[in-house]
């Protein structure tokens, strides 16, 4: 004898299962982890644009930004964003960042 799931639980809606809860989870982690590293860049690339401290001084700014775009780039790449056009535009990220990350 079988069993059927009555019909107004087999329609339209789907039963949460563990792993589709643990999915959700993951997912709503890796968006979260996203939000930071695109804060952390957004705040180095500022640090380095208004910058005017000594010029030895600037390459450790310099390379704080270059980390962190690197980090928000490769979590953009796990969320399944290949493309970082769309960033590169909005941080306004400079030239000698993205030459740094071999990304020009």
């Amino acid at each position: 004898m079988s069993l059927r799931l009555p019909q107004s639980l087999s329609r339209g809606s789907e039963l949460e299962t563990g792993a589709s809860v643990l999915d959700g989870e993951i997912l709503a982690e890796k968006a979260a982890a996203l939000g930071r590293a695109g804060k952390q860049a957004e705040e180095t690339l500022l640090r380095l644009k208004s910058y005017s401290g000594p010029t030895d001084d600037r390459a450790v700014v310099l390379q704080a930004a270059i980390d962190a775009v690197y980090a928000y780039f490769i979590q953009r790449e796990l969320c399944g964003f290949p493309n970082h056009d769309e960033p590169i535009a909005h941080y306004g990220i400079p030239g000698e960042v993205l030459v740094r990350l071999g990304s020009r």
